[in-house]
């Protein structure tokens, strides 16, 4: 079996090594483009965090390589959705793999549209496994992603929510939501953020989507709209349990295509990394992506 190896920023050769193991030959790569031209591999492991599984989200979309999360990143929420919480956890899905077992899961992908540069009818699109965010939380991701990862790993993104919090306004947002059977949903008032998910965690363990399940067809969306500073502090901690969506400040649904407008323009996160702004459409490729579990 011939596999692939992407490592995180944060992740060195060395991990890979308890993944060598007999019947698997493994080449480690820092760019997945063109690397299957000669011999397509069987599978595709990404020992990092969610940016990093992101970044690759085009190539295995397109080749359909079963893919293994190896958490070892600073953020890794989408290996905790998939079931591996530890790198234990993956080298144990790895060996079954490698064995023949029928470990493979099909899941949805996120897909964000943005309009072209101005003058142009060109669309940028953007995938996502965790969620998209517009508002704070995307300044959130900013913040972090600016800290080293040894700390993003260890409460960094915490550190940075709480000024990120104190320092953002709300901001004039509209969303216009489509839910199965053609029902639609309006808001449009001033709000902190929107989330919208495809797993239940995201930004280093924030449950800000208790209910969504990797593969329902489903978005998950959460609305957070204009509070006092004081009562968004209290808040935030409820985000961690997942409690948040039974408070009156919060809206939360479910979707299959969402449009996000705002005045003026916010910059829009996918798993945390920055991927462009408002205004964009966002809906799911069901069942697009073969995960190891």
């Amino acid at each position: 079996m011939r596999a692939l190896a992407i490592f995180g920023p944060n992740t060195r050769e060395r991990e890979l090594a308890p993944f060598r193991v007999t019947g698997a030959d493994i080449t480690a790569l820092k760019n997945l483009e063109g690397s299957d031209a000669q011999r397509p591999a069987e599978a595709v492991l990404v020992l990092g965090g969610d940016g990093t599984v992101q970044r690759h989200l085009p190539f295995l979309l397109q080749r359909q390589i079963p893919l293994l999360v190896v958490p070892t990143g600073s953020a890794n929420d989408f290996a905790r959705a998939l079931g591996l919480r530890t790198r234990q956890a993956a080298l144990r899905a790895w060996h079954k793999f490698v064995q023949g077992g029928d470990n493979i899961r099909e899941i949805d992908v996120g897909v964000m549209q943005f309009a072209g540069a101005s003058g142009s009818a060109a669309q940028q699109t953007i995938y996502f496994c965790c969620a998209a965010g517009i508002g704070v939380d995307a300044a959130v991701a900013r913040r972090a992603n600016r800290l080293p990862g040894w700390l993003r790993a260890h409460g960094g993104y915490f550190l940075v929510a709480i000024p990120a919090l104190i320092a953002f306004r709300a901001q004039s947002i509209r969303v216009v939501a489509t839910a199965q059977g053609g029902n639609s949903r309006v808001l449009s008032e001033p709000g902190i953020l929107v989330a919208i998910a495809n797993a239940p965690w995201y930004g280093h363990g924030m449950r800000i989507a208790p209910r969504a399940e990797l593969n329902d067809a489903q978005l998950e969306v959460c609305f957070v709209r204009e509070t006092g500073k004081l009562r968004l502090l209290r808040l935030f901690p409820k985000v961690y349990r997942g409690t948040h969506i039974g408070v009156p400040e919060v809206e939360y649904f479910r979707a299959e295509h969402v449009r996000i407008e705002s005045e003026p323009p916010l910059a829009v996160h996918a798993d945390g990394e920055l991927a462009g702004y408002t205004p964009l459409e966002v809906s799911l490729l069901p069942r697009a992506l073969r995960v190891i579990v």
